[in-house]
């Protein structure tokens, strides 16, 4: 599931205090429908996160392709999203945000078709990588037109329905993608988890075009073009050899190329220091709050993603579940989410990181049952056997998802908000990516090694409660309160 940090995009100056208050905006007469399509937009963007772990393994069966492809049909989607999604923000500054939605929308929806017509994988996971680029474009946008159409006393309760709907999208995505899968409507299979896009995607531009304002687009806007080539090549150096190592048999340059990946990003990192256009507010990469967050951020969310995949993996492949069957058992993760990420927000207000180090032990509760019930029972597995502890890893990141971001920007100064929210945004999406590749990896390594694949779920939900521990000792250093 993605998580969306608030307010919106992009780095920039704070205002003078010379500077004379703006005038009062009278609110934009249509601001309800520029909410649904905004909304319609968020949709695409989460039901595409959470609809394809499902379907994947009917989709590597159907075009062929080895495990690698399954991991790429994520990998593929969340790593252009994440590069892209630190500039999204300025682009929409410098060309305007109406122009970048509509083409963000256009964009996606054809890759989406793109997608549903693809005739071999590498042509699907192309298309999946144009999908992730211009959801990237498309996202940011929809937080800065909310913000120039509605009053500052309506703008809480217009976001405040982003919960529900991001709620609604990880419990029912697994459990649709599953249900279009299986039905097979008419003769489609698979394919029917993208055209599932182009209704909604075709109304998002409709709604676009009639009803989002045209805004002068901000002059003298520069974009920081080698940071984010650099942040690119090394976020890709982190995944590829992870991705395909296995496939390969890990030959010596997989680990060169590992290696190389922390060392692009501390370059990256000096760039930004040194830009005088940075993606990146300068001032946070030497903010340790901030990137101790950024750390428990990728940890916990790696778990998350690289979870889920290896979860649909051992139901449709070793219990030789249909993707019916499979979405309906992931589907406990996403309820124990919905159950604890409502009173989340509350609780965090109240007590601040100690909710997100309780929702972080019960994850690795939740995983420590998973590993022994599938350890225990080999010859018996089943997926209500694992309900239990799915559901409890569900109910404790549930507590962690709606107050993470909070808590992390609690750390930062209000002039770096938006740069910072936009780093967490990208960070989550990299996140995703190198769980996938992760944890996948290491499934497949347990299996191609003999071992029983319960026993392989058994150790990988292991090494999941590891990440689950290192992003608790990361946690200590987290504000212990939320953001106003």
């Amino acid at each position: 599931m993605t998580q969306t940090a608030l307010p919106g995009p992009g780095p920039g100056p704070a205002a003078s205090p010379s500077q004379p208050p703006h005038p009062p905006r009278s609110p934009h007469p249509r601001r309800w429908a520029v909410l649904a399509v905004v909304l319609a937009a968020e949709v695409m963007d989460l039901l595409d996160a959470t609809i394809t772990g499902v379907a994947a393994p009917a989709i590597a069966a159907g075009l062929g392709g080895g495990r690698d492809v399954v991991q790429w049909l994520q990998a593929g989607y969340t790593l252009p999203f994440a590069v892209l999604l630190v500039t999204a923000g300025r682009l929409g500054d410098r060309f305007g945000r109406r122009r970048l939605f509509l083409i963000g929308a256009l964009g996606f929806t054809l890759a989406s078709a793109l997608c549903a017509l693809a005739t071999g994988p590498g042509w699907l996971i192309a298309d999946r990588a144009l999908q992730g680029a211009f959801g990237a474009l498309l996202i940011p946008q929809g937080f800065g037109i909310l913000k120039e159409v509605f009053p500052a006393e309506e703008l809480g309760k217009a976001l405040g329905l982003f919960g529900p709907v991001m709620g609604l999208c990880a419990v029912g995505g697994p459990i649709l993608g599953g249900v279009l899968t299986q039905s097979d409507l008419l003769g489609t299979g698979w394919r029917s988890i993208f055209l599932v896009n182009l209704p909604i995607g075709l109304a998002a531009l409709v709604g676009a075009l009639r009803w989002i304002p045209r805004t002068r687009p901000a002059a003298g806007q520069r974009l920081d073009t080698a940071g984010m080539v650099v942040v690119g090549a090394s976020s890709a150096a982190l995944v590829f050899p992870l991705v395909q190592g296995p496939e390969l048999h890990w030959p010596v340059w997989t680990f060169v190329v590992l290696a190389l990946a922390p060392a692009g990003f501390a370059l990256f990192g000096r760039l930004q220091l040194r830009s005088t256009e940075p993606l990146v507010t300068p001032s946070l990469l030497r903010n340790r709050c901030f990137t101790q967050g950024i750390a428990v951020a990728i940890v916990f969310f790696a778990s998350f993603s690289g979870l889920i995949l290896v979860l649909s993996l051992f139901l449709q492949g070793p219990l030789g579940m249909d993707p019916q069957g499979a979405g309906l058992a992931v589907a406990p993760l996403a309820l124990g989410i919905a159950v604890t990420a409502g009173p989340a927000g509350a609780l965090a207000a109240r007590r601040g990181r100690a909710v997100i180090q309780a929702g972080i032990l019960l994850s690795a509760t939740g995983l420590a049952l998973l590993a022994g019930v599938a350890w225990m029972s080999a010859e018996d597995t089943s997926a209500w056997r694992l309900a239990a502890g799915v559901f409890v890893t569900g109910l404790g990141m549930g507590l962690v998802i709606p107050p993470l971001f909070d808590v992390i920007l609690a750390g930062v100064a209000d002039d770096e908000v938006g740069s910072a929210s936009g780093v967490l945004n990208a960070v989550q999406q990299l996140a995703n990516s190198l769980g996938v590749a992760l944890l996948v990896t290491a499934w497949t390594g347990f299996v191609d090694h003999g071992a029983a694949p319960t026993s392989a779920l058994a150790a990988t939900a292991l090494l999941t409660v590891a990440l689950m521990a290192a992003a608790l000792l990361l946690s200590v250093r987290l504000p212990d309160r939320l953001r106003p």
